[in-house]
């Protein structure tokens, strides 16, 4: 895709500091990173949204990036935890309509926040009736 800045990464056309490639996926440096270290993990195949990427490459995916989580808590880099993020659409947060997982090291004062209203709890009704729903719907993918 021409388009994309992840895509001309993997194409060679973009520059990236590479932590790690492979022939499915793709590992840079985040250029506008929460905290110091922070990786960014693509598929080397565009996919806009996590649903349009084929499923081995989604297990890959998801295995180097645990493996590179290891990497980043041994490589010196501050590091006393770490968030993945994986935005799923514009209302989510994406702003790169590439599937992407953020590795965010985290440490204790840095200055990054999830927020959000914790207390809210629905009844057990409400969430019986959400998972049937949510099951229906996976059922029909298959």
């Amino acid at each position: 895709m021409s388009d994309c800045v992840f895509c001309d990464i993997v194409a060679g056309t973009a520059p990236a500091s590479i932590a790690y490639q492979d022939d499915v996926v793709i590992a840079f440096m985040d250029i506008r990173p929460i905290n110091h270290g922070q990786l960014v993990v693509i598929p080397r195949k565009h996919s806009t949204y996590l649903a349009n990427m084929d499923e081995e490459t989604g297990k890959h995916l998801f295995t180097v990036t645990a493996r590179l989580v290891q990497a980043v808590r041994n490589s010196g880099v501050k590091c006393e935890g770490v968030n993945l993020l994986l935005a799923d659409g514009e209302v989510a947060g994406q702003e790169i309509f590439h599937t992407h997982i953020l590795v965010i090291p985290r440490f204790r004062e840095d200055a990054f926040q999830v927020s959000a209203e914790w207390s809210t709890k629905p009844d057990r009704d409400e969430l019986d009736e959400a998972a049937a729903r949510i099951s229906r719907a996976y059922q029909l993918l298959h």
